[in-house]
């Protein structure tokens, strides 16, 4: 089979060299194989800052030395290529241009965060039902191998519950845990699954604490620091003891296994993240940020 020819859509975000970088340099060691990004759109968010001051230098890096094609709209990029890669940096952008690019029915993986609202990540899943094209979302967190390892360790018996860690960086821009706290957040879905019922969050400058309970009972906890200890991590509970998660730089590379599940999904349409699940998550941040704002214990809706 040939390689996929991907398309790559937002080149603001380091995201965009990292995974390029996995996919055409065949001399990496966690070289991933079947597809390459032969051309991309680099898009850009005028309103965010983050977005434009990258946007010049990684577009340059990923056309100069990668030998990607840059073109001049999101719609030749959808219209040449089998799948696309939506990597674009400011989450608000992810619906538009969804909008733009799903009526060529080529897959498309939507990176972190999926979208900001509830509202608009349930009008995108209606899109991808309407033009019969499967879309993905994931954190490349939910892949690394530390917390592979550990979430298949069936000896000690079932999951009863689980505390994670991670960096929280707050942007004006991505509300509240929309930024960071995304990928903190989806270690504790990829652990515990769907059904949260109740979130509370406490705060203060340095730091977050949230504390949600799922409708079976269990509870789970994810502190997002500001201050000091940037590594992800988390303690996941079993019925017959307690493991600790440790993801580290000298382990396999995140990002490579999110896109070994990315390049399988653009071959077979089948997402590993079930799109319910992305849609839970998002509901679960919109109200985890309400509880941050308010001081109180809010049920989802």
């Amino acid at each position: 089979m040939e390689d996929l020819k991907i398309g790559m859509i937002g080149l603001d975000t380091s995201h965009a060299v990292a995974f390029t970088k996995l996919l055409n340099d065949s001399t990496q060691v966690h070289h991933v194989k079947k597809g390459k990004v032969v051309m991309a759109f680099p898009g850009g968010s005028p309103g965010f800052p983050l977005s434009m001051s990258r946007l010049e230098g990684f577009t340059k890096e990923i056309k100069e030395s990668y030998s990607v094609q840059i073109m001049d709209s999101m719609e030749e990029v959808a219209f040449a290529c089998d799948a696309i890669l939506l990597e674009s940096v400011d989450g608000t952008q992810h619906f538009e241009q969804l909008k733009r690019i799903i009526p060529y029915k080529k897959p498309i993986f939507i990176d972190k965060p999926f979208s900001l609202s509830s509202k608009d990540a349930k009008e995108m899943i209606q899109l991808s039902q309407n033009y019969q094209t499967p879309i993905m979302s994931s954190s490349a967190l939910r892949f690394a191998e530390g917390l592979r390892s550990v979430m298949g360790n069936s000896i000690k018996g079932k999951i009863i519950g689980a505390d994670c860690f991670g960096p929280m960086e707050i942007l004006e821009k991505q509300p509240g845990f929309f930024w960071y706290g995304i990928h903190t957040i989806e270690m504790l879905f990829t652990i515990l699954g769907v059904g949260s019922k109740e979130v509370s969050v406490k705060t203060n400058n340095d730091h977050d604490l949230l504390t949600a309970i799922w409708k079976d009972g269990r509870i789970g906890t994810v502190r997002g620091n500001r201050k000091g200890n940037n590594q992800f991590g988390a303690a996941i509970h079993f019925e017959h003891g307690t493991e600790f998660v440790s993801i580290k730089d000298n382990q396999k590379p995140f990002y490579a296994s999110l896109l070994e599940e990315i390049v399988l999904f653009f071959q077979n349409g089948v997402s590993p993240v079930s799109i319910n699940e992305t849609l839970e998550i998002v509901r679960f941040i919109e109200t985890a940020n309400e509880s941050r704002n308010s001081g109180k214990s809010i049920v989802l809706r």
